[in-house]
């Protein structure tokens, strides 16, 4: 089966710093992908590049075997222009850590916006695709209300409803439960746990939460350095580390909770 996303040889530089290096990583279709690691070892650069909000210096990322990074033309890979990484980057969908949700409108017209004026769905469509997505996350009751009148873990179920209604392939979270109260962070993976389970969806997802990794993932990633230092399925990498640097890493914040 092919990889839905393939990062080959992927380097991306700030200056003189390398935040990923000469990365390698493929994932497959469905596949629900864990990253950990320290801060600043290119865990949220990973899926920055990938929804093109920052530019690669090497290499060539793949999604759904079509070049993200780079098109064909004349029979040779060149740089994709905008136009066409929109229309590749529409089969991904991100969360972010802190929602982004537009104030000035309630929940069920954020979810609509994204699908009218980029997918061309009419207000009917657009509306009736919002207010499935809403249930779904467990929002009927807040579609007519703004951001402001939502707590964190309502506006990032939210967030995901809107995600969801660009109807991704790939959905991405960075770090979603990073800004909200601990007594919240259960409603938010719940979602994503009910996503796993109901939807063929590919996730990455970067984060702190190692329970959660350790019972969600597929497969967990481990950063160090620009580079995927340790990987595995959950059991074994947790049980079984045979990185010392993820061993140290694990112990670190096992022992912090």
């Amino acid at each position: 089966m092919d990889p839905i996303v393939s990062f080959q040889g992927v380097t991306k530089r700030y200056g003189y710093l390398s935040v990923l290096k000469e990365l390698d990583l493929d994932v497959a279709p469905n596949e629900k992908v864990a990253i950990i690691g320290p801060s600043g070892s290119g865990k949220s650069t990973l899926l920055r590049v990938l929804m093109t909000l920052e530019q690669i210096q090497e290499g060539i990322i793949y999604v759904d075997g079509q070049p993200l990074t780079h098109m064909e033309r004349n029979g040779a890979l060149v740089p994709a222009d905008e136009r066409y990484q929109r229309s590749v980057r529409g089969k991904i969908g991100m969360v972010f850590q802190n929602f982004n949700l537009f104030p000035h409108m309630t929940a069920l017209q954020n979810c609509m916006e994204a699908p009218m004026n980029v997918l061309g769905l009419s207000r009917q469509d657009a509306q009736a695709r919002a207010s499935e997505l809403l249930e779904m996350v467990g929002l009927a009751d807040k579609m007519q209300s703004r951001p402001n009148r939502l707590s964190g873990g309502q506006q990032q179920r939210v967030a995901i409803a809107r995600a969801l209604a660009m109807r991704p392939k790939v959905m991405l979270f960075d770090e979603v439960t990073s800004a909200l109260d601990p007594e919240l962070v259960g409603e938010v993976l719940n979602v994503i746990r009910k996503l796993g389970d109901e939807h063929n969806l590919t996730m990455l997802m970067v984060t702190h939460q190692m329970g959660f990794a350790r019972e969600f993932a597929d497969r967990v990633c481990f950063f160090y350095e620009g580079r995927i230092a340790e990987q595995g399925p959950p059991n074994e990498f947790f049980t079984d580390p045979k990185n010392e640097r993820t061993r140290a890493f694990l112990s670190a914040v096992l022992e912090a909770h």
